[in-house]
């Protein structure tokens, strides 16, 4: 996914000189409102209803002076614009602006809409783009983590070809946990970094790991994923004075749990490189991943696939001669990974 987005054409023949045109970065977004950062400024703008459509084009014969469309399909996301994008702006009189064109895309993350009944069409809701890196957040304690969940965004994130960080908040809290219980989490941690995960243990109470999550958020655009209540707040106040402040207010006006977010913004860092929090994610679908690719996001896995006694035609799940069933017998793969992958692929 790392390749240009399905995109929708530029507007085409429409008179005006391309000189009139702003390039700049989307900041802000809030059902169809946008604010585009141009050269340090920043302008409301609204989207062109053409870039909820994408243009079909013929093939061109070399004797025409103009394409002409040949079919008009619409495109399906929520909104097909995305925190991070590079776009295309035009200047209006008053000062607004109307975005024109979505520049081409480094990468993206993405979920699937909610639906309403089972078998409705899901759609493919844009999260952020062009960023840098996704940091997964959890909590030590209160909330437990879900480890599971956890890995469904290092799918996701694998599947975007997007680096992955994962940090560990509320670490003062395994202060009053049992020694089995400590363990146990240490185990799981440590599973993570064999893999070969960053992974940062924090405690916005005690200050640990504060400086080490601060050099890995610079000169970063970073996306931070989490459910509510992981510390994500306090652990920010103290990367910034005020940050988790101002996001929390943002994610307050989405409501909690909501799967299509209202809101979203990118806030910049004093010490370079800009932040993109995403309110309310209870739940995390993946979005464009079928069983027969899953493996491959599952690092740990690849040097397994294509080695089975099936090759490319195993499922990795009760066939003779898996050599990803193998590996985890031998210890070579973690068994609640593999667990994982098996969860994620019956609800794929």
């Amino acid at each position: 996914m790392t390749a240009s987005h399905n995109l929708p054409d530029s507007l085409k023949d429409d008179g005006t000189s391309t000189a009139e045109y702003q390039e700049g970065v989307v900041y802000r977004k809030n059902i169809g409102n946008y604010v585009v950062c141009v050269d340090g400024h920043f302008v409301a703008c609204e989207m062109s209803s053409r870039l909820r459509k994408r243009l079909i084009y013929p093939t061109a014969s070399p004797h025409s002076l103009r394409p002409v469309v040949r079919q008009v399909k619409a495109i399906e996301h929520t909104d097909p614009i995305a925190i991070g994008d590079h776009v295309r702006i035009l200047r209006t009189s008053d000062g607004s602006g109307l975005i024109v064109q979505i520049m081409p895309r480094r990468n993206w993350l993405s979920r699937p809409t909610a639906t309403p009944m089972p078998g409705a069409h899901a759609f493919e809701q844009l999260i952020a783009a062009n960023v840098d890196q996704i940091v997964a957040v959890f909590a030590a304690a209160r909330p437990t983590p879900k480890w599971g969940l956890l890995d469904r965004y290092l799918v996701s994130a694998e599947s975007a070809g997007i680096p992955a960080l994962i940090c560990l908040t509320k670490l003062d809290l395994t202060q009053n946990a049992s020694p089995k219980d400590y363990a146990e989490l240490m185990s799981l941690i440590e599973e993570y970094r064999q893999i070969g995960y960053p992974l940062i243990l924090t405690s916005s109470i005690s200050g640990q790991g504060v400086d080490e999550l601060k050099a890995a958020l610079k000169g970063r655009t970073s996306v931070l994923i989490g459910k509510s209540g992981v510390g994500k707040t306090s652990l920010l106040n103290t990367v910034q004075p005020g940050l988790g402040m101002r996001i929390g207010e943002v994610n307050r006006a989405t409501g909690k749990g909501r799967h299509t977010t209202a809101h979203l913004e990118m806030f910049p860092l004093s010490i370079g490189g800009a932040l993109i929090d995403t309110p309310g994610m209870r739940e995390f679908g993946l979005w464009g991943i079928g069983n027969d690719d899953l493996a491959l996001y599952f690092p740990e896995m690849r040097a397994y696939i294509g080695q089975c006694k099936f090759g490319l035609d195993c499922q990795h799940d009760e066939e003779p001669g898996c050599a990803i069933r193998n590996a985890v017998l031998t210890g070579r793969i973690a068994p609640r990974r593999y667990q994982s992958y098996l969860a994620l692929k019956i609800n794929a």
